[in-house]
């Protein structure tokens, strides 16, 4: 199973229950049906400040993804650690879907161009 931990810092509502389904959804699509992962709900000066001392850029972001394991081969019995996504529903709106797919797929391994674009067209 996927366990999933869940994490609201960014002072509004936000549809927690669609986003765990859907992460699991997309994961399940990639052959994932285990492991960990955290999700977090940030304003935009955390998401500006992850987006500046991970990549540099001084912008606050619809969704940074901090991968781990990925799909490699682990030892047996060691669970796998996806990584963890952060999504800010200040910046991304009522469209918070296409960005947390787009981050959890980077979580499994795909970066930017025709292989991600392929598969984020499949969770539209």
């Amino acid at each position: 199973m996927i366990e999933i931990e869940v994490e609201n810092r960014s002072g509004v509502e936000v549809d927690e229950a669609g986003a765990v389904e859907l992460v699991r959804r997309v994961l399940s699509a990639e052959g994932v049906d285990a492991g960990e992962l955290g999700l977090a709900f940030v304003g935009p000066d955390e998401s500006r400040e992850l987006k500046r001392s991970h990549l540099g850029v001084d912008e606050a972001t619809d969704a940074l993804a901090f991968p781990l394991d990925a799909l490699d081969e682990l030892p047996d019995g060691l669970p796998r650690q996806l990584g963890d996504v952060v999504v800010c529903p200040q910046v991304v709106g009522d469209d918070w879907q296409a960005p947390l797919v787009h981050a959890v797929l980077h979580l499994v391994g795909y970066d930017h161009g025709d292989a991600m674009e392929a598969r984020e067209a499949l969770h539209r």
